[in-house]
C-alpha cells in the first residue's frame, strides 16, 4: 500500500546484465528524492526454504556442509531453494528435509521469514519448524551434499554456538534464535504461524523471468 505523502522510488528504466540458473543481475535507475536518479544493483533469487528439525529430546538437526563462496564449511539448518515457479513452501521444505538428512515430520509451522540482503537482493527464506519426526528414504547425494555430516545437537547447545560465532549462517542463526525467544516466552502472545501463512517478501522476479524464459524456449 503506498505510503501517502513520502517519496515514490519509481523504477525508471531496468536493464539485464545476467540471468543464470538460480539468479540474475539486473540494474535499474530509480527516481530519487529532489529529482536525482541513481544506479541500483539487483540480484534476483528463486528465494528459499529451510527447516528447524527438533526431536523428541529437544535437539536439532544441524549438518555441516562446504559452501564455496566462502571456502569452508558451515553449520546449517536443512535449506533449499524454491525451484520450480508457484512452489508450495511447506512442500519444499519437506522435499529438502527429506533429502538432506532423510526425515519426514508430522507438524509443521513457520518460525520467521528473513530478508537476507535487501541492499541488493530480494532473497528471502522462510523458515520452518518441524516436529514429530520420523525416518524416511533419503536420496543419494551428490556434490557438496555428497560430503555433508549431519549431527543432533541440543537447542540451549545450538544457541550457544551462534552467539559464540561458531553458527554464522544467517538463516539458521535467525531461525535458533527466534525458536528460543517463542520457546522462552511460553504462555505470552509469542506463537508460530501457520504453515501457510502468507508470505508478503517471497521473491517473484527471477521466477516470473524462468517460466517467461522456458515458455520461450517451448516456443521454438
Amino acid at each position: 500500500m503506498p505510503d501517502r505523502g513520502r517519496h515514490q522510488f519509481a523504477t525508471l528504466d531496468s536493464r539485464t546484465v545476467y540471468s543464470g540458473a538460480i539468479l540474475a543481475l539486473r540494474v535499474d535507475h530509480v527516481a530519487m528524492p529532489n529529482g536525482r536518479t541513481a544506479e541500483r544493483e539487483v540480484v534476483e533469487h528463486l528465494g528459499a526454504v529451510a527447516v528447524l528439525a527438533l526431536d523428541e529430546e529437544d535437539r536439532l538437526v544441524l549438518i555441516h556442509q562446504y559452501r564455496h563462496p566462502v571456502g569452508h564449511r558451515l553449520w546449517e539448518i536443512p535449506a533449499g531453494l524454491l525451484d520450480e515457479p508457484g512452489e508450495d513452501p511447506v512442500e519444499a521444505a519437506r522435499r529438502e528435509l527429506a533429502e538432506e538428512v532423510g526425515l519426514g515430520a508430522h507438524r509443521w509451522s513457520v518460525v520467521v521469514d528473513v530478508v537476507l540482503s535487501p541492499g541488493f537482493t530480494d532473497e528471502s527464506v522462510r523458515v520452518f519448524l518441524a516436529q514429530d519426526l520420523y525416518d524416511v528414504d533419503r536420496p543419494d547425494p551428490e556434490d557438496e551434499e555428497a560430503d555433508l555430516d549431519i549431527k543432533r545437537i541440543p537447542l540451549d547447545e545450538v544457541v550457544s554456538m551462534a552467539l559464540s560465532g561458531e553458527i554464522v549462517n544467517a538463516t539458521a542463526v535467525s531461525g535458533v534464535m527466534a525458536l528460543a525467544a517463542v520457546r522462552s516466552y511460553a504462555g505470552t502472545a509469542l506463537e508460530f504461524r501457520d504453515e501457510n501463512a502468507p508470505w508478503i517478501d517471497r521473491p517473484k522476479r527471477f521466477s516470473e523471468r524462468s517460466r517467461s524464459r522456458a515458455a520461450g524456449d517451448g516456443a521454438e
